[in-house]
């Protein structure tokens, strides 16, 4: 009987053990991920929203004893729509943090959503300003929209403008004039992308023949560009997270023979973007992380093979790096605290986040950039320079991008018609 007793102990002893086991793997962390995967910009949308699922299962799953269960939620490129999806998402589906999205208005409306529900989110990609300022102008304890994953636009256009001085300088480049036609999408985003290229570019001595705004669904550019070509122009410049529109406006300017530069900031956010322009992209200057290096090339092949398409350096690369990024804050999570919560994470981001004690790098993995990170002096921006973020200018032929600018990088000199 003293032996039987002892079996049917060893028995109830290891059954606990299995259920102890089975409660420490049915613990589950709910991810949201945002972005538009309806609407104009779908294709950057769901280009992220593969890049972070394949981040995801690359770690089974897990992080710790925790399942990472990811929530999608289709912001629409709507700033009303994006924030009831994303509520809908929290109370509903009990999302417990968020990260990226790709509109900055989108940017701007969820701050105080993100603040009702105590709801962490990182790495949003909808950089325009008045993200920054919406950031800004919210009580220090009520920022939950932490460290966001472009800077604002007027932080980067400077280099394009660079490009410029220097191909007129070493007799690259001669333009006729310098009279340029600015374009963009009527958003935050193409605000203030073309608002600091009108400001550079009148430092440099450039008189802006016109700037316009146009729908994210606009596909007729014929008049636009005509306007411009009568006018004489040098230099057409702009951007549009629309990938129907940047396409159509980029193979019209080909079909009325243009023949100035074009700069169509954000062409390659998307993989398949030489599907849809063909080349008439052939010269077009764009800035976009570059994936060329045996890493990164091994990286594509792998994304390719599992979703049947090639990424973007925007809207994939980074995805991919900034959906590991929060993996690493997982898991600083769990390792300082000991658990994976909203109120964890949402202490990482403001203990090791936001002052840059924390970052993701070339250590880490980064495929995207050396160093993705913020500190106080340019928070919620990523933090810019030659060894953090930073994205060189290229130009596209037969559809592979080169870069041209910074000098001291370029693999080839700047072609002109």
């Amino acid at each position: 009987m003293i032996q039987k007793g002892k079996f049917f102990l060893a028995i109830i002893f290891c059954m606990l053990l299995i259920f102890n086991e089975v409660l420490a793997a049915e613990k589950v962390f709910k991810l949201g991920i945002l972005g538009p995967l309806t609407g104009p910009a779908a294709k950057s949308g769901n280009e992220m929203k593969d890049a972070a699922t394949m981040a995801i299962e690359e770690i089974g799953g897990k992080v710790g004893d925790y399942k990472i269960e990811l929530v999608y939620i289709d912001d629409q490129s709507d700033p009303s729509k994006g924030t009831n999806a994303y509520a809908e998402a929290i109370e509903r589906k009990g999302v417990q943090a968020g990260i990226l999205n790709w509109n900055t208005a989108v940017s701007v409306a969820i701050q105080p959503m993100l603040a009702k529900y105590k709801v962490p989110h990182f790495f949003g990609l909808g950089a325009g300003k008045a993200a920054n300022d919406k950031w800004a102008s919210m009580p220090p304890e009520d920022r939950y929209f932490f460290m966001k994953g472009y800077p604002i636009p007027e932080k980067l256009v400077a280099g394009y403008v660079n490009l410029l001085n220097y191909a007129e300088e070493k007799g690259i480049w001669k333009p006729e004039n310098k009279i340029a036609a600015l374009w963009g999408e009527d958003t935050d985003w193409g605000r203030s992308l073309v608002g600091g290229l009108a400001k550079e570019l009148k430092e440099s001595g450039w008189k802006i023949f016109t700037e316009e705004y146009f729908d994210l669904k606009k596909t007729d550019f014929y008049p636009f560009i005509n306007k411009c070509n009568n006018a004489g122009v040098s230099l057409m410049a702009g951007s549009t997270t629309g990938a129907a529109s940047v396409s159509a406006l980029i193979k019209q300017q080909q079909e009325i023979g243009f023949k100035g530069l074009l700069i169509a900031d954000g062409l390659g956010w998307v993989g398949d973007w030489y599907n849809m322009t063909g080349f008439a992209s052939d010269g077009v200057l764009d800035m976009q992380p570059q994936l060329s290096s045996p890493a990164q090339q091994a990286w594509v092949k792998k994304f390719k093979e599992r979703f049947n398409y090639y990424p973007g350096g925007t809207s994939g690369a980074m995805p991919y790096d900034y959906t590991r990024f929060f993996i690493k804050i997982a898991k600083r999570a769990i390792e300082k605290y000991g658990e994976l919560t909203s109120e964890t994470v949402t202490k990482i981001g403001r203990e090791e986040i936001v002052n840059g004690k924390l970052t993701f790098g070339y250590e880490d993995g980064a495929l995207s950039h050396l160093r993705l990170g913020t500190d106080a002096s340019c928070v919620p921006d990523p933090k810019i320079s030659p060894t953090d973020f930073f994205i060189p200018i290229i130009q596209y032929k037969k559809g592979k991008g080169s870069i041209v600018f910074p000098e001291d990088i370029n693999e080839t000199e700047l072609m002109v018609k």
